[in-house]
């Protein structure tokens, strides 16, 4: 049976999918017209569905783990706008002190555990963080992102067969956008329904419509209960849609503008207002001030990112790993 989500739900989901869609515009406008963000910046306008179902379905203690896309999923989690953009500024109020920039936001304090630059490690990582709840005696799950390129690293085959073998609360999310920066998955592997990945470990695996939140939530629902019954990891494959490039230089030459303007016509926000508005769960006023308070909150983050200070030179070799007794001799 489906699920019936209620009034508040889909307000929810409309709020939040709102933040995320015009944080990212409005940073792009910063990085692209005035230049006041530089590095790489990846955005997630198109994937908001993902964030919102999957925020739903879980509790706020059990922790999120992504790749350089990743925005869309600490603001979900309870990163601040605030701290999010100030760190795409690079300023030391930033989530990770001005040092990660776009790839390596980060917020222990919300389970939200980045943010990284190297493909597909943190498969291997978001199993770590599930045996970590497993060892502390929790019944929290791990929700583990990565993107269809990921999918073809060495780190999810070793990941996904110890996880099955200690039945990790582990949830595997791949975010099937369709194209590894502008390698489409038909190019790259021979298996491109890629929750078939999960047959070779004997791991509970599905496809899901990433473009729809109740799709989402109802998949990602199944999957935690498995979890928490300690009945180990779920491989979902969630087809979605990036409307912008890989990342915001990206020139996106691999595909055609019918073929963005396809998946634009499905939006999943404004499938949700479509839902809001027929159901009479809000009315238009209701809506224009849920628009504005998304709208005060990012013009806010920007006078904040603007007005806070630069890290301190000091700053350099903090929060460097150092293992204070390291038996070699070094230079």
């Amino acid at each position: 049976m489906a699920t019936k989500f209620s009034k508040e739900t889909y307000l929810y989901w409309y709020e939040l999918m709102q933040l995320i869609r015009q944080f990212e515009l409005m940073a792009e406008e910063k990085y692209k017209m005035e230049g006041k963000i530089r590095g790489f910046f990846h955005a997630y306008v198109g994937q908001e569905a993902i964030a919102a179902g999957c925020m739903t379905a879980t509790k706020p203690d059990d922790p999120f783990i992504t790749a350089y896309r990743d925005h869309g999923l600490a603001l979900s989690k309870g990163v601040s706008a605030n701290a999010c953009m100030a760190e795409l500024y690079g300023k030391a109020t930033g989530a990770a002190k001005g040092k990660g920039g776009s790839m390596h936001f980060f917020g222990v304090d919300v389970k939200f555990f980045g943010g990284h630059g190297i493909v597909g490690a943190q498969i291997g990582t978001g199993a770590g963080l599930a045996f970590a709840e497993r060892y502390k005696g929790t019944d929290n799950v791990c929700l583990t992102f990565f993107g269809d390129g990921a999918a073809r690293q060495g780190m999810l085959h070793e990941t996904f067969n110890l996880a099955m073998l200690w039945k990790l609360p582990v949830i595997f999310i791949c975010e099937n956008n369709n194209y590894a920066m502008g390698t489409s998955v038909e190019r790259t592997s021979n298996v491109v329904d890629i929750y078939k990945l999960a047959d070779a470990y004997e791991m509970p695996a599905d496809s899901i419509d990433g473009m729809s939140p109740e799709a989402v939530h109802e998949a990602v629902a199944r999957a935690v209960k498995r979890a928490r019954q300690g009945d180990g990891p779920t491989l979902l494959e969630i087809k979605t849609y990036r409307y912008k490039g890989h990342s915001i230089s990206d020139p996106q030459k691999y595909r055609t503008k019918e073929e963005v303007d396809e998946y634009k016509q499905r939006d999943p926000i404004q499938t949700v207002l479509q839902t809001i508005l027929t159901r009479k769960f809000a009315t238009q006023e209701e809506i224009d001030a849920i628009n504005k308070r998304v709208n005060d909150t990012v013009t806010g983050s920007v006078k904040f990112a603007e007005e806070s200070p630069w890290p301190d030179d000091s700053e350099v070799l903090k929060d460097i790993y150092i293992d204070q007794h390291y038996p070699f001799i070094v230079d």
